[in-house]
């Protein structure tokens, strides 16, 4: 395991400043995610971290050694990428093998090694097989595994379940949170999927822009966002936010409420026409129309009779309300 630290973290391409300064600390053998939309410089941190980029300004340590200007394979660290980049003409035991096979180390430390590994991400049966003849699931824990052979002091994840559909992103999810609590070891893993985000995190990062807008856990995020832009990209569907001046709060900026804190019922604080309703079994999402207000979006019971053009009206629940900004 291993403590990961950024100090003053810069990264520039040309004129164009990616990273604008990161302070951060990951403690060891926590699983950390990077989140954030495309473009805000995750993947580039991480890469950073990797030694797959070289930092403009700042220091970077692992395991209390500054490793700014070591080569990747000196930092200790693996990498899963979203492409999975098995050998296609090896079979499983041999792309878990492979660095080991190269390190020439003696063959059979490597099947134990291996052995081991195929236990832990349960590719025991798969051993033989050949890269084509897997589910995409299959060879993502394969790509882990040859990683867990380098017994590494930090793992990075870059976005590797945005290639599975939808069933196994969520198998995968827990899959890996698992294989961290067996390995307890440091991960890092970046996504752009706040669900992936708030499930798999011991702490989230929440980066806009080149700049963290906050560090906490998922539920310190959920509960109390620090920010306008954490308050909109954390939880599904997003916090509904308004100008504080258009929903009668003048001493904020801006107003937020999640759906899930909205209540409807037949008197409240907006009145509302129903434009759509998403049916999702246990939950039912209702989009509202409100005049001088925009759309509001609700999350109520699942058997709700509210069908589109229903009028019906709308109040947030007390003492759930976010304020940002203003007096």
């Amino acid at each position: 395991m291993a403590e990961v630290v950024l100090k003053g973290i810069r990264k520039s391409f040309g004129a164009v400043d990616v990273i604008k300064g990161i302070d951060l600390t990951i403690r060891d053998g926590e699983f950390c995610v990077f989140v954030g939309p495309s473009g805000c410089g995750k993947s580039t941190l991480l890469r950073i971290i990797a030694g797959l980029e070289t930092s403009t300004e700042g220091e970077l340590y692992i395991d209390g050694r500054e490793v700014s200007q070591a080569e990747p394979s000196e930092r200790s660290i693996a990498m899963v990428f979203q492409s999975y980049a098995l050998y296609p003409h090896l079979t499983v035991r041999q792309n878990i093998g492979f660095g080991l096979s190269l390190a020439r180390r003696p063959k059979a430390e490597i099947e134990a090694i291996v052995q081991a590994t195929a236990a832990t991400l349960q590719l025991e049966s798969l051993l033989d097989r050949k890269p084509k003849e897997l589910s995409g699931g299959q060879r993502q824990r394969v790509a882990i595994g040859r990683s867990i052979v380098r017994n590494p002091k930090v793992f990075l994840f870059d976005e590797p379940l945005s290639n599975l559909d939808a069933a196994l992103r969520g198998q995968m999810r827990i899959e890996i949170t698992d294989l961290h609590a067996k390995l307890a070891v440091t991960m890092i893993y970046v996504t752009h999927d706040q669900v992936e985000a708030m499930t798999m995190a011991d702490r989230i990062v929440v980066l806009n822009a080149g700049r963290i807008e906050q560090v906490g856990t998922p539920m310190e995020l959920y509960n109390a966002p620090a920010t306008p832009f954490v308050a909109g990209f954390i939880g599904s569907p997003k916090m509904n936010l308004f100008p504080g001046d258009l929903v009668g709060e003048p001493g904020c900026a801006t107003f937020g409420i999640r759906p899930e804190h909205v209540v409807l019922g037949n008197q409240g604080r907006w009145k509302g026409r129903v434009r759509h309703v998403e049916h999702l079994g246990a939950d039912a999402i209702i989009h509202l129309d409100v005049p001088d207000l925009g759309s509001l979006v609700a999350r109520t019971v699942g058997d709700t009779d509210l069908v589109p053009g229903a009028e019906v009206w709308a109040s947030p629940k007390p003492g759930k309300e976010h304020r940002y900004g203003g007096g």
